[in-house]
């Protein structure tokens, strides 16, 4: 049986390859179809033409951009409004567009709380994707986006407590994280097959590299670093597609 089609939705240019860079190649190695909707940042910018890279690397398509402005670097999208300052159902229903244009039979996106970092960016794309993974499949709302599609799951990419101590090895121990009980992960994914492409894809962020953000202290740790941390995916399931059995009361 094929990998099912993927469809992530991230926050930021590098979110994709950072979060779930694994899991993106993995798929497509496989043969199944998957794409990257990125909330921030605008075609012709320089991060969108990283961003077209890092997802040639991945296997993943071209860039699907939402064109929303970063909440901490407005000139990501001259002229538009902060991701975080859309109205909500305008940002919702054009994720839906892109789920509802690609069909996919389950979804990545970052955790509740953002991911690591908990950038707002993040925590609003959380919220965002999580609306429009339901309404995608109800036909009776945005109904100028395409017909309804239904994905089977969403994951919500994560990091357990444990992974943490070794994560503060490269990120450092100033910087808050935000991680979740070993026991709320649904899904820990072995990447390592993979891994040299999720690395490349990161550092395809030439800018992020040089800026000293997470791809810039990636690149600096030799292979085997590398490899320790970042070969693992954990992934929160979400179930969307339920079985249809009659129920007679609510039921956990």
């Amino acid at each position: 049986m094929p990998a099912p089609s993927l469809l992530a939705v991230f926050a930021h240019p590098d979110d994709e390859s950072l979060s779930a860079g694994g899991v993106l190649a993995r798929h497509a190695a496989e043969g199944a179809r998957t794409a990257v909707v990125t909330a921030t940042w605008a075609h012709g910018t320089h991060r969108a033409e990283e961003l077209a890279e890092a997802l040639r690397i991945l296997g993943a398509g071209k860039p699907r951009m939402l064109g929303y402005a970063d909440a901490r670097v407005p000139d990501s999208a001259p002229r538009c409004v902060r991701f975080c300052e859309a109205p909500l159902d305008e940002a919702v229903g054009r994720v839906v567009t892109h789920i509802r244009a690609f069909r996919p039979d389950i979804m990545v996106t970052h955790d509740a709380y953002g991911g690591l970092p908990g950038h707002p960016d993040h925590v609003h794309t959380h919220r965002v994707t999580m609306l429009a993974a339901q309404a995608a499949g109800l036909a009776q709302l945005y109904p100028d986006a395409g017909a309804p599609w239904q994905p089977h799951a969403l994951y919500l990419a994560t990091h357990p407590h444990s992974a943490v101590p070794a994560l503060r090895e490269v990120i450092g121990t100033r910087k808050a994280v935000y991680s979740v009980p070993d026991e709320q992960v649904s899904a820990t994914v072995d990447v390592s097959p993979w891994i040299e492409q999720k690395i490349a894809a990161v550092l395809a962020h030439r800018s992020e590299v040089e800026r000293g953000a997470l791809p810039g202290l990636i690149a600096g740790l030799p292979p085997d670093a590398r490899e320790r941390l970042f070969a693992t995916e954990w992934y929160i399931r979400h179930t969307l597609i339920t079985p249809a059995a009659p129920r007679t009361g609510l039921t956990v």
